[in-house]
């Protein structure tokens, strides 16, 4: 199978399987989204979801927010990881959001990873969920599941080399929708110690599985 079958063979089953995927992260707008985002950072979206809304009742706004001073953020969220940091980010996000972008969540990459707690991949994320840009977000799950099946190479070593081969092959309307099959497939079924070679409908196109068959008992 050529790479562009194995691509063509990829967008065609999660169009027709997955046709609407969404971000597991709650919110219910462009602001709770990016301080979910960052908070989200080696933390799993389950912790994020539990620990957003007591922060999102005090502080609603990313006017309220800007002005919050450490000690009453850091309680909210100290049961997520890295909560230092982190309360020190969304505040500083939320000060240059309100006084450098007029309140509005920039909708282009490098405008926001100018803002605290924000890099390439929550960027990434904003840029493709609020906008629905052609943005490709690479965390973990992206990064292993595209490699397992072939999408990209081994050799590529980083998130942003991932990125741009994934984004250079996907259809331009699909690379939003691309970003959350490749997570939600890595977090239920490709997982990263164990893969559920055997509740995998995808397994006609993965390289990992025909590498290894012998290994994962299962015939083809």
């Amino acid at each position: 199978m050529t790479k562009k079958e194995r691509y063509k063979a990829f967008i065609e089953y999660f169009r027709e399987n997955e046709p609407n995927p969404e971000t597991e992260l709650h919110y219910s707008n462009p602001y709770e989204l990016l301080v979910a985002v960052i908070l989200s950072a080696q933390c799993t979206d389950k912790r994020v979801n539990l620990t957003t809304p007591a922060l999102f009742e005090k502080f609603p706004t990313a006017e309220h927010l800007s002005n919050a001073h450490f000690d009453e953020v850091f309680p909210l969220i100290r049961s997520i990881s890295y909560p230092n940091n982190k309360s020190k980010h969304i505040i500083g996000m939320a000060k240059m959001l309100v006084e450098d972008f007029d309140n509005i969540v920039p909708a282009e990459v490098k405008e926001l990873v100018k803002l605290p707690g924000v890099g390439r991949k929550t960027a990434n994320v904003i840029s493709s969920v609020v906008y629905n840009n052609p943005t490709m977000a690479v965390d973990t799950h992206v990064f292993r599941v595209s490699k397992r099946l072939g999408l990209v190479a081994q050799k590529l070593t980083t998130p942003l080399a991932v990125e741009k081969d994934l984004v250079k092959h996907i259809p331009k309307e699909d690379i939003p929708k691309a970003h959350h099959w490749l997570i939600l497939h890595g977090r239920y079924v490709c997982l990263a110690r164990k893969p559920k070679c055997e509740e995998c409908n995808i397994t006609s196109f993965c390289k990992y599985y025909a590498k290894n068959l012998d290994n994962i008992g299962l015939k083809p």
